[in-house]
């Protein structure tokens, strides 16, 4: 059973439009899907209440909060067991080096994605908050050189 929900391509602009910027008046919005603001503002409210637009985000740039390093660390945790996972997950999750959580198939069990101030700062944290757990059996960080951002999701094209 598919979680999908009908969109038009009217709501499809929509989105289009507000990933590029959230911060996009209804009023703009309408002038570029070319509907009334108040039809705007409705389908905005649906596709938020159809659980479709999940949020607004604002976005920083870690290098101008001090933390100019990222890195991308695959972690595998053994025993894989749920009693384990859970405390595991909150804490990496608590972490204010964290930027993103992937559970995973495969030899390594999770991707983190962090950000820190250098290279002794990545030691620490593998070292401290990620090696230095029980359930945890191996870390291995892959730096990141640069990091792009991809056009808006959008559903798959009809066939």
């Amino acid at each position: 059973m598919s979680d999908s929900v009908a969109l038009d391509p009217v709501d499809l602009q929509i989105l289009r439009l507000l990933q590029n910027d959230a911060r996009t008046t209804y009023r703009e919005l309408a002038a570029e899907v070319g509907v009334a603001a108040s039809t705007c503002l409705d389908r905005v409210a649906r596709l938020r209440r159809s659980g479709v637009i999940l949020g607004d985000q604002l976005r920083l740039d870690p290098a101008k909060l001090g933390r100019g390093l990222q890195a991308l660390l695959l972690v595998q945790v053994r025993p894989h067991r749920r009693e384990l996972i859970g405390p595991f997950v909150d804490r990496i999750r608590s972490l204010p080096e964290s930027r993103a959580l992937f559970h995973l198939t495969g030899p390594d069990d999770y991707l983190v994605q962090v950000a820190v101030a250098d290279a002794a700062d990545l030691q620490r944290l593998v070292l401290d908050e990620f090696t230095s757990r029980r359930e945890v059996a191996r870390v291995d960080t892959r730096l990141i050189f640069q990091q792009w951002e991809c056009g808006p999701l959008l559903p798959p094209a009809a066939s």
